[in-house]
């Protein structure tokens, strides 16, 4: 069975080399891609700096998730998980998801209206769910995290 402190090691590798990744997208990939894109396509040239813009921005969005995610890592390292710093880093998250998904209803708008093909609308429809989703999961698991350090707290007064 895997353990607590293998999985906790396992998951910081992969989130530094997502974080690295991350930065490649945002410093070079992203800013190289629509700046062709306005080369090759110059009708859609006028897309260039807001696609860019908010390709960074939800980037960004994930980083902070990466580095809330570090820190909740740490406070389990360390068994202080059930305090009231951690709700800090989980909003953290939860401000980072909800941002994000603004950002991604405006730009689902902004495709639907403009569309001629429904597949990209589609596309970006599911993209909104799954963020949803992901955002309204991480309410619960705040409201849990919530409930067990309330409990903890009652615990430790009562001992």
């Amino acid at each position: 069975m895997f353990s607590e402190s293998r999985a906790v090691a396992a998951l910081r590798f992969f989130l530094v080399a997502l974080f690295g990744v991350l930065v490649f997208f945002e410093t070079v990939s992203l800013p190289g891609q629509f700046a062709h894109m306005a080369r090759e396509s110059p009708d859609d040239a006028y897309l260039r700096w807001p696609a860019t813009i908010v390709s960074i921005f939800w980037v960004v969005c994930v980083q902070v998730v990466i580095v809330a995610t570090w820190k909740l890592l740490t406070r389990v390292k360390n068994d202080r998980i059930f305090s009231e710093e951690s709700l800090v880093w989980v909003d953290a998250i939860v401000w980072a998801i909800a941002s994000g998904w603004v950002v991604l209803a405006g730009v689902f708008l902004f495709v639907g209206i403009n569309a001629t093909d429904p597949g990209l609308p589609l596309l970006l429809f599911l993209a909104l769910v799954g963020v949803a989703v992901i955002g309204l999961l991480m309410v619960v698991m705040r409201a849990l995290l919530r409930r067990a350090t309330t409990l903890r707290t009652d615990m430790e007064a009562v001992i």
